[in-house]
């Protein structure tokens, strides 16, 4: 059902403080059967990063990158996405106001609407990552979720649905996969299962490898393919199995079954 398997790098951010450490962590991640990443910052200059990238044949497909910057100096987003080779201009989440006020939210939507047209013009896409905290309803009916969805432009914006945080949310994977068809080009693959704490005498809920939680994989990669989703981005973001090479290892390795 996909070519090609990538990585969110948050995974593995505590190996991304260095160019030794990100030259050995790309070459864990290639040797893993990983060719595409999705960033989440990098801490040597860019045009290292770049080149680390390519020396070990990965390809970034999008960034979660510093917003400030995207609104505030253009020139630079443009030129470090493409350097990068990507068109995909990344915001992790809202600001906290927009979170539980709807018209902070409303605000934050026109702006981000605005800056997604003016960068639309240039070839490139605003994208979205949603948490769970977009499934609560913010005006006592609508959720946030929905008010995106509806409010966003479809056209110079995608989503970065992200598997665990819809389910985390009380929310279904796949209904708002279909919803949300031809707009979502990465789709962040993590799994989502509850352990239990014996010292508290209670469950978690916690992130997991692909195929050892609870969400419903078959579903899942069918449905990424009837929607025409790009790329497959695996992220755990702790409750590794010793470490997040190992649990990549492991989601990698479960994932081989939906592989072309």
């Amino acid at each position: 059902m996909f070519e090609k398997l990538g990585v969110q790098l948050y995974t593995v951010r505590d190996f991304m403080q260095d160019a030794e450490l990100i030259d050995l962590t790309f070459a864990k991640l290639a040797r893993l059967g990983y060719t595409e990443v999705h960033t989440a910052g990098w801490k040597v200059p860019i045009e290292q990063f770049a080149e680390l990238l390519a020396k070990h044949g990965l390809k970034a497909v999008g960034t979660h990158y510093d917003f400030g910057i995207a609104m505030g100096n253009r020139e630079k987003a443009i030129y470090d996405h493409e350097l990068l080779g990507t068109t995909n201009i990344g915001l992790g989440g809202i600001p906290k106001p927009a979170r539980v006020d709807l018209g902070e939210l409303k605000a934050f939507i026109k702006m981000f609407n605005s800056l997604a047209e003016e960068y639309g013009k240039l070839g490139y896409k605003l994208t979205y990552h949603n948490h769970d905290f977009e499934f609560r309803r913010i005006d006592g009916y609508k959720t946030t979720m929905d008010i995106l969805y509806e409010e966003l432009d479809p056209w110079n914006t995608t989503f970065v649905l992200d598997t665990c945080w819809v389910a985390a949310g009380g929310a279904d994977v796949v209904e708002w996969m279909e919803k949300l068809e031809g707009r979502i080009d990465i789709l962040h693959l993590k799994d989502f299962c509850l352990i239990y704490d014996p010292a508290r005498g209670k469950d978690d809920r916690t992130v997991t490898e692909i195929g050892h939680g609870n969400l419903c994989w078959d579903k899942i990669m069918t449905t990424a393919e009837k929607i025409g989703v790009k790329h497959y981005i695996v992220e755990q973001d702790y409750n590794f199995a010793g470490d997040p090479f190992k649990s990549l290892a492991m989601s990698a390795e479960f994932l081989k079954k939906y592989q072309k």
